[in-house]
């Protein structure tokens, strides 16, 4: 089973809707976690508007609370996706060259943008896109 950590800013709307998005598609071959490179919504429930977004997709993110990234969680991990450029830079210095191996973008070559402080279709099109980019991790070895 591969182990997929998803990693955003804060923890709070990218990173747990890929994670539960990710664990749904890849049920029987991944293990998906998230974090935030904050801690700013540490143990807090996901954004009210991301969860109104995947409900909107059929997902329940009720159960999320906010985690800040620990190394534990990096070294847990088999790939690390982060939803854009700046995360996927933050987590190069944390994690070394040692690590880079195993660090990408979840889209391949294209930021999923924050949704933050943007209205409700905002984070409906942040959803979608994260939900569609499942297709490039599930399934893969």
């Amino acid at each position: 089973m591969r182990k997929v950590l998803t990693v955003c800013l804060g923890n709070y709307c990218r990173s747990p809707f890929a994670a539960l998005a990710l664990a749904r598609r890849g049920a029987a071959e991944l293990e998906v976690r998230s974090a935030g490179l904050i801690g700013k919504w540490e143990g807090e429930p996901a954004n009210e508007s991301m969860i109104t977004a995947a409900r909107r997709l059929g997902f329940d993110l009720t159960a999320h609370r906010g985690q800040q990234i620990t190394l534990d969680m990096l070294n847990w991990a088999d790939s690390v996706l982060a939803m854009d450029a700046a995360v996927l830079e933050s987590l190069r210095t944390i994690c070394g060259e040692a690590s880079e191996r195993k660090l990408g973008l979840y889209l391949g070559d294209r930021d999923v943008p924050d949704p933050m402080g943007k209205d409700q279709e905002a984070f409906n099109a942040c959803a979608v896109l994260i939900e569609a980019g499942t297709a490039l991790h599930a399934g893969r070895q």
